[in-house]
């Protein structure tokens, strides 16, 4: 029924027939009642009437409880599906937040673009982490589940006037000095390299990223020390065409004292940032955070093969990114098409 309220037309809300309703309805036809009298004797609209009839008669017989059986059945249909109910959608959303940890809006973009037969929006993927739906039976009482796998932001930095004891190294170029042509990210070759340490300080791995493609290269080096640190350089950029290496941006740690050599034996320049910049080389800084999801600071790096580490960064060589249209760093670095999901 409609009303008209200051020019305006509004619908009064619907309310269902009642199971009341629907006995006084049965009733009223077997008294042999019109339709349109049925419908002004019950309050309802005689399009109401007539299509109660129609859709909950069988054989010309109209049974109360048999219509309210029907009318509960259309109306579990009739209501929004939850999107991760369909078993194929929630294992695949599953499998690549918790074994490839893929953020919730990578996992909604990649479906996308190699287009999955359903879509899931990254607010629903959040809601079902939030919902404790992909997490094991039976955590005890505080555990966060799914929720850890979740990357925080949030950093501790050097507080400012902080005075730095660590020794300084002689750089070859200023950062300014660097082609524009790496700001501008439209070539491959231009790197920025750092080094992640573990638990005890021993062995580390030398991260070495791309700045266009955001493709990961590097290794476990045995030692933090600059002759150790070279020989991960070099086995890097020995085995890559020459159009692929242009320059490296690594920060001033002692570990990378052994540029000049580097640069003697490829050709390729070193250019440093100001010290406590990590701005400087936010890729680098960003795929390090990345990488912290798969190795934890509370690792011990000595217990990692290399064959372990080249897992990792395959994992994150694969995964797709936004900065890339939801491409991953494999296939913008190697020109090729890969289907993940």
């Amino acid at each position: 029924m409609r009303r008209q309220i200051k020019g305006f037309l509004q619908m009064n809300h619907y309310n269902h027939l009642t199971i009341n309703e629907r006995e006084n309805l049965l009733f009223l036809t077997g008294k042999g009642y019109s339709l349109r009298k049925i419908a002004n004797l019950m309050r309802r609209s005689p399009s109401t009437i007539s299509r109660e009839l129609r859709r909950n008669s069988k054989k010309d017989s109209y049974s109360p409880s048999m219509a309210t059986c029907l009318y509960q059945k259309r109306r579990k249909k009739c209501h929004k599906h939850y999107v991760l109910d369909n078993p194929d959608l929630y294992n695949t959303v599953k499998r690549l937040f918790l074994e490839e940890q893929w953020s919730p809006e990578e996992i909604s973009y990649r479906l996308r673009l190699e287009n999955y037969p359903f879509n899931i929006s990254c607010n629903t993927i959040y809601r079902a982490i939030y919902a404790r739906k992909f997490d094991e039976k039976g955590l005890p009482y505080g555990n966060r589940g799914c929720i850890r796998k979740l990357r925080h932001k949030g950093k501790t930095r050097h507080k400012k006037g902080i005075q730095d004891t660590r020794g300084k190294i002689r750089i070859s170029n200023e950062l300014e000095k660097r082609p524009k042509s790496a700001l501008e990210r439209k070539v491959i070759g231009h790197i920025e390299a750092d080094t992640v340490v573990g638990k005890h300080n021993g062995a580390c791995i030398v991260t070495m990223v791309d700045m266009t493609s955001r493709f990961l290269l590097g290794g476990k080096a045995t030692k933090k020390d600059s002759d150790s640190v070279k020989a991960v350089i070099l086995n890097v950029l020995n085995k890559l065409p020459k159009r692929k290496k242009k320059t490296l941006t690594p920060d001033r740690g002692k570990e990378f004292a052994c540029h000049e050599e580097v640069t003697k034996e490829t050709g390729i320049e070193f250019y440093f940032p100001p010290p406590h910049s990590p701005w400087d080389r936010g890729t680098n800084e960003n795929t390090n955070g990345l990488l912290r999801e798969y190795i934890p600071k509370s690792t011990d790096i000595d217990s990692l093969s290399q064959k372990d580490i080249a897992i990792f960064f395959d994992k994150l060589n694969k995964r797709p990114r936004k900065c890339l249209g939801w491409k991953t760093p494999f296939e913008v670095f190697y020109g090729k098409v890969l289907h993940l999901v």
